[in-house]
């Protein structure tokens, strides 16, 4: 009897503690500018699976516009402003969504995640986490189901916006692709 490959789809939501990816990012290149490529990283995390739900937690108000309408049109993602860290918000929607998702990614390599991915884990859902590996705690990384780094291939160094031209138009501005985080 011949037996056909079995195709399991699972349906993943990404849970982005944009703080800690940010200041993680910013560490290991040095560089204020760096950030994450969402069109190169999602689709390196999802795989051949769906993404059911994409959440971008950040602390304070000066949240970009532009990043959060990017979010929501090509992933349907949506930006959360927190009052003061990420974690609590962040932790609310893992438990909202556990029993809707298969698995749910973390970004984030915060150590006080560790109870959640615990707790997610004994509910039947596959945790991963997703970090700058030299900024993460280890413990988080021994938690997860699993870890998927992310390296300076994963990012980009946008041009700090410039004054206006002539005319009240603002100019373009270019965005460089500098591979500054981790080591050749």
């Amino acid at each position: 009897m011949k037996q056909d490959n079995v195709l399991i789809h699972q349906s993943v939501a990404i849970l982005c503690d944009g703080n800690n990816i940010e200041r993680s990012m910013h560490e290991q290149s040095g560089n204020t500018n760096m950030m994450v490529n969402f069109d190169k990283l999602i689709p390196k995390l999802l795989g051949t699976r769906g993404l059911n739900r994409f959440f971008y937690f950040r602390e304070g108000q000066n949240i970009s516009s532009k990043l959060a309408e990017r979010l929501h049109t090509y992933y349907y993602g949506s930006v959360v402003p927190c009052h003061k860290s990420a974690d609590i918000p962040l932790s609310i929607k893992a438990t909202q969504l556990a029993s809707k998702v298969d698995t749910i990614i973390i970004m984030s390599g915060d150590s006080d995640y560790v109870e959640l991915v615990r707790h997610l884990k004994s509910e039947g859902v596959r945790v991963e986490i997703a970090a700058v590996p030299e900024t993460t705690a280890r413990i988080l990384m021994e938690e997860a189901d699993y870890f998927h780094a992310i390296t300076k291939d994963d990012a980009f160094s946008y041009a700090p916006g410039r004054a206006p031209a002539r005319g009240g138009e603002r100019r373009p501005h270019r965005v460089k692709e500098e591979h500054a985080i981790g080591h050749e």
